[in-house]
């Protein structure tokens, strides 16, 4: 070997190599109906494992979903898996019953048809299953996609909004293989993909790009920012636009968590600059730090490390080169307003002591707090734990009032549903919950940890309207007139209950009872009924006890009840 080959050998080897596999970008589906499959895949990934996998509508990863605000939508969503599942519409302000949380749960071989109206200011929403102690696995294999809400207001504003071209949705999430090649179903993976690339290239034109970041992984929260330490404009969090742009050069971001941002490449044209985790920058105790959960044991956790490389070319016709001054108005809730007070505490933690809220664990039979319809209620959630915990809620959008009594950064002064919580620091936020209640199904809250919201580090509440009909002003609930369950008794039961459900207009119903694994376990009813309401029997003698759900199909109608039964 000559002097010189040998020269280029050893600058071969030492040239660090760059992304060399384009970014995939999620195809797009338009409502306002939506035909989605879930099912199991095999999917060849970048780094050259062949894995098992699930998606919605293909191999791995879902297709994005455009909505417009005011819209209805309709969906049919296809279980095609061997198991139950769910899906949740996170972030989304819709009722119980379509909000897809642990208790909509769609048995293999079943569909589900929720149907909302679009309630939402503009934003980057998300859906993923929620279906409890299986949440981490369905997310991991695969299934998460992103939902992108637009309306008139965002639409006036001179931002970019070319899908795939300047307006760019990015899930980030981390992954570890087996020897095997298959997905180790772990929290905190050792290398990182963004829409399941690894090592991953977009090509993007010199002008203001528009990321719409998603932290979709199971723990790791990732700390954006540019290999070059450049500014960027963060436009929006979980809920919708800012007020105003705010200029940083990072971004934290907790898992569940969103933000819009904008990065000005118009002088850019023929280069390159990655987008950036700065790991070693994150602090102690927040999942990928030097010093938090996993700790030097995972190679990411203290390290910064590249994401996505954005290859600059030409700028497009037409292109946005600019960044507003304002953005949205926003009118955060008034705490003259406010008619409850709720504090919550993370605790737990340690070799085998899970993390629960409040010393509990979530147990599906137990209502943990009850709401009235059009409160405007302040939630203090304290964490006493040595970890950092994303808490989420369903339901409603809420601004952060404060950190440790300090006013939040100006990037948290949006509309939000999730908040990261560091190691002994208090959180104020407040909220207000509108147009939707159900004196069965309820919302969740929890940490957005999916391996601990899996364990049990969630918590469940019932919206009640609230109707005061006596001198001691005890709540009675009102009953909705469409076709529904209305209720059971007794519940808890031995070894019989009635199910009683209305029916608004005739039609062919069908009554099934299937168990938390979501297994048919018998049918009560299926036929013609006419319009009127109904007293159903289901003797369960010859079942175990446990958890049980009744739900009624008619046409897109789905409506669930849970019962109990104790032996």
């Amino acid at each position: 070997m000559n002097k010189l080959t040998h020269t280029l050998l050893l600058l071969l080897v030492c040239i660090p190599v760059k992304s060399q596999t384009p970014l995939f970008i999620p195809d797009t589906l338009v409502g306002p109906n939506f035909d989605l499959t879930v099912a199991r895949s095999t999917f060849t990934f970048s780094n050259g494992n062949t894995s098992r996998t699930m998606g919605v509508n293909g191999d791995i990863l879902a297709p994005t979903l455009i909505f417009n605000k005011g819209d209805s939508v309709f969906i049919d969503l296809h279980n095609n898996l061997d198991e139950a599942t769910t899906m949740h519409w996170h972030g989304m302000h819709v009722s119980p019953e379509n909000d897809g949380g642990p208790h909509s749960i769609i048995p293999a071989g079943t569909t589900w048809s929720p149907s909302f109206g679009v309630l939402d200011n503009a934003t980057t929403f998300w859906y993923h299953p929620h279906l409890h102690e299986l949440t981490t696995e369905h997310v991991t294999y695969g299934v998460a996609g992103v939902i992108i809400v637009r309306d008139e207001v965002e639409a006036a504003l001179d931002l970019p909004r070319t899908y795939g071209v300047d307006d760019i949705p990015l899930i980030v999430q981390d992954r570890t293989f087996r020897p095997n090649g298959d997905i180790d179903i772990v929290p905190l993976g050792d290398d990182v993909m963004v829409n399941a690339v690894f090592d991953a290239y977009a090509e993007v034109p010199a002008q203001m790009v528009r990321l719409r970041l998603l932290n979709g992984s199971v723990e790791r929260v990732y700390n954006f920012g540019f290999s070059d330490n450049r500014n960027f404009y963060q436009i929006g969090s979980d809920g919708g636009l800012l007020e105003a742009p705010v200029q940083m050069n990072r971004v934290l971001i907790a898992t569940g968590e969103r933000a819009e941002i904008l990065v000005d490449l118009s002088g850019d044209n023929g280069s390159t600059i990655d987008l950036m985790s700065f790991a070693s920058e994150i602090e102690a105790n927040i999942p990928g730090a030097e010093m938090g959960p996993g700790g030097a044991n995972n190679p990411l956790n203290g390290e910064d490390f590249e994401i996505l490389e954005l290859r600059i070319g030409p700028p497009t016709a037409n292109a946005v080169s600019g960044v507003p001054e304002s953005l949205v108005t926003l009118n955060p809730y008034d705490e003259v307003d406010v008619d409850v007070v709720r504090q919550k505490e993370f605790t737990g933690g340690g070799p085998g002591n899970p993390f629960t809220i409040d010393d509990t664990i979530f147990d599906m039979s137990v209502i943990n707090d009850t709401v009235y319809l059009d409160n405007t209620e302040i939630w203090e959630i304290t964490n006493t734990t040595n970890v950092a915990h994303p808490f989420h809620i369903h339901d409603v959008q809420f601004y952060i009032l404060d950190r440790n009594g300090e006013d939040p950064p100006a990037n948290e002064r949006g509309l939000k549903d999730v908040v990261l919580i560091r190691p002994d620091e208090t959180v104020r936020f407040i909220t207000k919950f509108e147009d939707f209640y159900d004196n069965e199904i309820p919302y969740m809250y929890h940490c957005h940890i999916l391996v601990h919201e899996d364990g049990g580090m969630m918590g469940q509440f019932l919206v009640l309207n609230n109707v005061e009909t006596s001198s001691e002003k005890e709540p009675m609930v009102d009953v909705p007139t469409t076709t529904r369950i209305v209720g059971s008794y007794p519940n808890p039961f031995n070894p019989s209950t009635n199910i009683r459900y209305h029916v608004d207009k005739p039609s062919e119903i069908e009554l099934m009872v299937y168990n938390m694994k979501g297994q048919i376990v018998q049918q009560l009813y299926a036929g013609y009924q006419n319009r009127g309401t109904y007293v159903l029997s289901w003797d369960a003698s010859q079942f175990a006890s446990g958890i049980y759900f009744v739900r009624l199909v008619s046409g897109r109608t789905m409506s669930t009840i849970k019962v109990a039964l104790v032996k």
